[in-house]
């Protein structure tokens, strides 16, 4: 169990990736917005990644919960929202 949640944590990390404008590079080097912003949607949204996504990993995942923005909580979609804004503010660490 706690393999499939540090795994569907890691498939949100992807995620989140897929949501962004421009790649802007992220990673250790994002600034503590974008880790911020990173972490609220991985938390918010991972019920709807094991509802929506339930065993897909790395890009499908990304691509299954951008197929089903739609159909997420408004927790994960506020939280996608907040990561896009963060990223198109220069929060990537660029």
């Amino acid at each position: 169990m706690k393999l499939r949640i540090a795994l569907t944590l890691a498939a949100l990390a992807v995620a989140g990736s897929a949501f962004a404008q421009p790649p802007a590079g992220g990673g250790a080097n994002a600034s503590p917005e974008m880790q911020a912003a990173r972490k609220a949607m991985m938390e918010s949204c991972a019920a709807d990644m094991k509802t929506l996504c339930d065993g897909k990993q790395g890009r499908e995942a990304m691509m299954c919960m951008r197929d089903n923005a739609d159909k997420t909580s408004q927790g994960c979609k506020d939280a996608m929202a907040k990561m896009r804004a963060a990223r198109q503010s220069g929060g990537g660490g660029r």
